[in-house]
């Protein structure tokens, strides 16, 4: 039986508003420079910990000139609780450098510019476009919404990039933006990744992966 993806995602994102109206970025910042910075620290990391780095992270550098001053180790040292510090180090003073030189010291709006910079690809540059500038380039993808587009039966592609596409199709421009707070908000909640909350979810009515973990509770014809 074919399914209705626009239909299935009108659904989905009606049930996600009711449960999560205050749903946003979870990732601390005033402007999209900060935005930006932590985005590029959230890989592999928890937002919660980067938040914690960039309390202290953001009053020490307050723009990217700030950054390129800093010598590498000093900079390593600063952000090394999120993991990978090096490479971090290494793209986020190459994405100052680059904003400086090239965009006047102001984080770039638009995707392919800010594909250019060091650290940055498309997740990146969709979170800075959606969240800081309002601008629905595409949908973020990450752990979460790749897990619940999956289990929900939204797509059945693995990769991050086809999975962007199937909701882009799926889905409203206009919800681009707020659907991946939305799944990131029941992924955390209900939809965990080794033991999803199923009989408690909102969806346990219409997800088709309910029968996987709870088998049982499924009515047989």
């Amino acid at each position: 039986m074919l399914i209705d993806l626009k239909k299935l995602a009108a659904t989905v994102i009606r049930r996600l508003k009711r449960e999560y109206p205050d749903a946003h970025c979870a990732l601390n910042h005033t402007n999209a420079f900060e935005l930006l910075i932590a985005t590029i620290l959230s890989a592999q990391c928890t937002d919660a910990r980067v938040n914690i780095v960039t309390a202290d992270l953001f009053r020490k550098y307050r723009g990217p000139e700030a950054f390129l001053l800093a010598s590498r180790s000093e900079l390593e040292r600063d952000i090394r609780s999120t993991g990978f510090f090096r490479n971090k180090a290494k793209n986020i003073q190459a994405a100052c450098r680059r904003i400086v030189d090239v965009y006047g010291g102001e984080v770039p709006n638009r995707m392919d510019d800010l594909l250019t910079l060091g650290g940055v690809a498309r997740k990146t540059a969709n979170v800075v476009m959606g969240n800081a500038f309002g601008i629905a380039s595409g949908v973020v993808v990450d752990t979460h919404v790749s897990r619940l587009s999956q289990r929900l039966g939204l797509t059945k592609n693995k990769t991050p990039e086809k999975i962007e596409k199937d909701l882009e199709k799926a889905v409203p421009k206009k919800d681009w933006i707020m659907l991946p707070h939305w799944l990131i908000s029941h992924g955390r909640a209900i939809c965990i990744a080794r033991k999803p909350k199923c009989l408690e979810c909102v969806f346990s009515d219409i997800c088709p992966s309910r029968v996987i973990f709870f088998p049982d509770t499924i009515k047989r014809p």
